[in-house]
């Protein structure tokens, strides 16, 4: 069994999205493979890569469901088939379309539009699978930092393991640790160009992934992808 499980949106793997996002961290979180980014933006390489330390280890992906650990008495196995069955059952639709853009001191994609259906779908997540889900370790919990959350952030945390689901929900892809005011200043139109030809393609979420990390502090890996709507 693994030490975690997260549930992600990830770009299909014919999507360029999918290339040029897991160029840009370094890595492909499916194939496993260490990435030479195709430019550096004018940056040298020990700088790009202080930017991309947490968005390269997570992968390219939006959060629907945070890491957890599995509660007894579940197995993998069990996991595997209840995201299956929901998969099955859950219409596939297209993302509006996305932009670079700056959020909680980092650089990401986020989406230019609120989804109703990809709220549905985030919200589906956290509350159908948290049943599979053992609490978080004090630990854990206060690596949110509880103490800078809002009361709603708080109660979120305890209730569901994390800060940012149901109307906190902010869908997002990572592309930078937090960085300092004046250098996310100047990052951001390097990445909008960088990203701008790949972000004209409407990015068609069709599929739900599950994220393993296999040991504490390992490389989250794409272990699975789950075609969304074919009992529909």
């Amino acid at each position: 069994m693994s030490y975690r499980y997260a549930l992600y949106l990830a770009p299909p793997q014919t999507h360029p999205l999918w290339s040029v996002g897991n160029r840009w961290l370094g890595r492909d979180a499916e194939r496993g493979d260490a990435l030479t980014p195709s430019t550096m933006l004018g940056l040298d390489h020990a700088t790009w890569n202080s930017l991309v330390g947490a968005p390269r280890r997570y992968g390219l992906h939006a959060t629907l469901k945070a890491p957890f650990r599995l509660a007894d008495p579940y197995d993998e196995a069990q996991l595997l088939l209840a995201l299956e069955q929901f998969a099955a059952t859950t219409a596939p639709f297209t993302l509006p379309p996305l932009q670079v853009t700056a959020l909680a001191g980092f650089i990401c994609l986020r989406p230019r539009e609120e989804s109703q259906a990809l709220q549905a779908l985030a919200d589906a997540c956290v509350a159908e699978f948290d049943r599979f889900r053992a609490p978080p370790a004090a630990a854990e919990l206060e690596r949110r930092r509880p103490g800078q959350l809002d009361v709603r952030a708080r109660y979120l945390l305890e209730r569901w393991g994390y800060p940012h689901v149901f109307e906190r929900f902010r869908c997002h892809f990572t592309l930078t640790d937090p960085l300092p005011e004046p250098q996310r200043s100047a990052l951001l139109p390097l990445l909008a160009a960088h990203f701008a030809p790949v972000l004209d393609q409407p990015l068609p979420v069709g599929e739900l992934c599950l994220f393993v990390e296999d040991s504490p502090g390992a490389p989250f890996r794409l272990a699975r992808r789950f075609a969304l709507g074919s009992a529909l």
